[in-house]
């Protein structure tokens, strides 16, 4: 495929706002498209790419190079091109890397060099999101929009379902089963202002803890425990106790959702930022397991004995990981009927935020397991609210924070994928945080006018806030009261980030 038509297809994405209209220029570059193609396309299209982080900035990119007067690089090309790009290393490499991306950009007409600029800054963001490449897929291949979702879910990849897709048709899509070692994209909460909200909204259900660690899928087929995070990373390696507490259990195959977390000698919750360097930690594994041990908290069995149990209600599944998992390893929870059991529902929220948990998820008994879905059957809950945000900007500090990237620009998603700024905070950050995040947003500058450094936007944050005020100085028209930095969070994409419109009908009374 040319790449010319990718780069025309993403702008009359970018031009419309009806998702019909999106699907349907989705649908017919897919049907352009051969299955080698694909596992450029999608990520191209979602303003991904394929190799990650390519240390391609606007120092690099802004040569001045003219324009191809008509386009001849394909897809394959320009990713072969950049993936040569990113393997120059060492003596000379500076040079040879700005020859190669002038070569590159000498190859591109003027639309593509502008949409070279905006995917190797992070600034494709023309709403061309999976859930619409999903539906386009669909439709160019013929197969029911609702397989071609759960096919996603269960494989974990909306690039290895296109490629079978549109090579084979829409029987590929029978061998995308849950398999046990192949981990599948997790449910997620939406969240609820009160527990009386949610008992309102769901009846009959489980308000469980909501833990403060690392979320986990544990995969066990006889003797081989597999352990995958939330974005589906293998953390096997890291977790020599997790799998052992996943041998000791009754079952020989099986796939449970669950969390790690670090407890103190009490049994209270240590730090997210100790679980969290724990699970991160690669290097003296063994050594870094006696000092900071973790523990398996179990809350939903997807695969029991080679039964797939994603379409039973919940009330079923934790059946199965009951007769599975012992209660020490099993999530705290207390059932309720529905709103006549709010008292003891609110006194269950009262008694975890006691014992140093961040409040409770409640779950409607008879839903099934949404994965890769923020379900409206898991409400979330908890007494502070919060926000995951994405940084978009900073500013250097001053007086003991100067030389430090200290007043962060914070942005919400918007419906078609690019970011709104909803004000700013300095407030929260740890010294160490202040070093941290300096580094981490100098290396995300693509530009830096006076005082304001940008950067691509990618790094998640987690901000908590009292409310919210109207702004005419925000796109949103809203902005954040007394927001500060409750802790990165390198676990999740930009694209999960909170929207505006969640933000939103949140606080009706503020919606401009």
């Amino acid at each position: 495929m040319l790449f010319s038509r990718l780069v025309q297809v993403s702008q009359e994405v970018a031009a419309t706002s009806a998702r019909s209209r999106k699907i349907a220029l989705l649908g017919d570059l897919f049907r352009a498209a051969d299955a080698a193609d694909v596992p450029v396309v999608i990520p191209y299209l979602a303003g991904r790419l394929p190799q990650g982080r390519l240390g391609i900035g606007w120092k690099l990119l802004d040569q001045g190079v003219p324009p191809a007067s008509d386009p001849g690089l394909s897809v394959l090309d320009v990713d072969a091109r950049l993936t040569a790009i990113g393997s120059v290393t060492g003596t000379g490499s500076q040079a040879e890397r700005r020859r190669l991306v002038g070569e590159l950009l000498a190859s591109a007409t003027a639309d593509e060099q502008r949409f070279l600029f905006g995917l190797l800054t992070g600034e494709v963001r023309q709403g061309a999101l999976d859930a619409v490449a999903v539906e386009g897929l669909a439709e160019a291949t013929g197969a029911p929009p609702a397989d071609v979702r759960r096919a996603v879910m269960l494989a974990g990849s909306l690039q290895t379902v296109a490629q079978a897709l549109l090579a084979e048709g829409p029987g590929a899509l029978e061998r995308f089963r849950l398999t046990v070692g192949r981990p599948v994209q997790p449910m997620l909460a939406q969240s609820a202002s009160s527990v009386a909200e949610a008992l309102g909204k769901l009846g009959a259900c489980a308000v469980e803890e909501k833990l403060d660690g690392i979320r986990v899928q544990v995969h066990r087929d006889g003797g081989t425990v597999r352990i995958h995070t939330r974005t589906l990373d293998d953390i096997t390696d890291r977790l020599p106790e997790i799998t052992s507490a996943a041998l000791e259990l009754k079952g020989e195959r099986f796939v449970l959702d669950g969390e790690v977390i670090a407890l103190d000698e009490a049994g209270r919750p240590r730090s997210f930022q100790e679980t969290a360097g724990r699970v991160g930690s690669r290097v003296d594994v063994a050594t870094a397991a006696a000092a900071v041990p973790v523990s398996p908290v179990f809350f939903d069995a997807l695969s029991v004995d080679g039964q797939d149990l994603l379409d039973l209600p919940f009330a079923e599944r934790h059946a199965e990981l009951a007769r599975l998992v012992p209660e020490p390893m099993r999530v705290r929870r207390a059932l309720a009927e529905g709103p006549e059991d709010l008292a003891e529902a609110e006194e269950f929220l009262a008694k975890t935020l006691g014992r140093g948990h961040e409040g409770v998820v409640i779950k409607a008994l008879d839903a099934p397991y949404s994965a890769g879905r923020r379900g409206a059957s898991w409400l979330k809950v908890k007494p502070v609210h919060t926000l995951d945000l994405v940084v978009l900007a900073a500013e250097w500090g001053h007086g003991r924070r100067t030389g430090k990237l200290s007043n962060l620009h914070l942005g919400a998603r918007n419906a078609d994928g690019s970011f709104a700024m909803l004000g700013k905070t300095f407030k929260g950050m740890t010294d160490a945080m202040l070093a941290w995040q300096t580094e981490r947003l100098r290396e995300l500058a693509v530009e830096e006018k006076g005082y304001v450094v940008t950067v691509r936007p990618e790094l998640v944050v987690e901000i908590a806030y009292d409310g919210l005020q109207r702004s005419t100085r925000y796109p949103a028209g809203v902005t954040l009261r007394f927001a500060r930095v409750v802790r990165y969070r390198e676990d999740k994409r930009p694209e999960e980030a909170d929207t505006v419109e969640t933000l939103l009908a949140a606080h009706p009374e503020v919606r401009p």
